[in-house]
This record gives structure tokens, C-alpha cells and sequence, in this order.
């Protein structure tokens, strides 16, 4: 990981984590001349553009005090949207009664399945598909939001 990753990284997780969402990747791209460092950040309800305008804010501010980065740079702070894997187990509260693509072990063999989110309970998450399953958060490998346009 590069050094002003590192920065952005530990940085936005300072400020993320005292507005009550989570960082989800920062990802710096381009040159001194075309930089472009990508925020993502998420939460147990949704984000809204107020929330990242308030995260770019504080961001912005804590670089240019700091002079973190004293090159030309774009700063984008959004939500991960639905492309994006979950991660953390704070982010499937805001999924509950919405479908989700989930790859998980089970007894150490590899499944998919598709169903519903409907309950969480600690670590264990009840997804309704064909019948009930409840499935631990540490066996998730990859869980996606399956757009519904119902």
C-alpha cells in the first residue's frame, strides 16, 4: 500500500468511524498531475449525499491542513452501491427483507445460494431461499445485493 494511502486510509477512518459509518477502500489512482482518490464508506442505515459531501468536507480539510497531498488531486466520497460486496456485518443490518447472492462454506465445501435476508441474530443470519438457512457471518466468503425491480 502506498504512503498516501496509508494516510487517506487511517485518516478517513478517524473521521468515519466518529460519524457512525464504516470505511469501506479508498483507492488512489492516476499521477501528481491527475490524481484521484475514490472513498467509500457505508453504515448500518443508508448513506446519503449529505454524508459523503460531510466526509469529503472533513477529508479535505484534514489533507490540505496536514499537506498530505500538495499536488492537484479529485476527492470522491460515495456509497459502494450494490456492485460492491458486503464486508462488514454492520452492513447487512440495512438488508434485511432484500435479496443477497451469498458464497459460503459450509462443513468445507464451497456453496452459493440465493434468498432473502430476514433475520440477524449476533453473527448468524437467517436467509430464506427453498427453506431456511442460517449461515455464520465468519463462513461468508462473498455476499452481493441482488437488485429488485419490483
Amino acid at each position: 500500500m502506498s504512503l498516501l494511502r496509508e494516510n487517506i486510509v487511517k485518516i478517513t477512518k478517524e473521521i468515519t468511524s466518529k460519524a457512525g459509518f464504516i470505511l469501506i477502500d479508498v483507492i488512489v489512482r492516476g499521477n501528481e498531475r491527475n490524481r484521484v482518490i475514490e472513498v467509500f464508506i457505508d453504515g448500518e442505515k443508508n448513506i446519503t449525499a449529505e454524508d459523503c459531501a460531510e466526509v469529503n468536507r472533513n477529508l479535505t480539510e484534514i489533507i490540505e491542513k496536514e499537506k498530505i497531498i500538495t499536488f492537484s488531486y479529485r476527492l470522491d466520497v460515495s456509497s459502494p452501491g450494490t456492485n460492491r460486496p458486503l464486508i462488514y456485518l454492520k452492513q447487512y443490518l440495512k438488508h434485511i427483507d432484500r435479496q443477497l447472492e451469498v458464497t459460503y462454506n459450509s462443513d468445507g465445501t464451497k456453496k452459493r445460494l440465493k434468498g432473502t435476508l430476514k433475520n440477524i441474530n449476533g453473527e448468524q443470519l437467517t436467509f430464506l431461499a427453498d427453506s431456511e438457512i442460517v449461515i455464520n457471518y465468519n463462513d461468508i466468503i462473498k455476499a452481493k445485493v441482488l437488485i429488485s425491480f419490483s
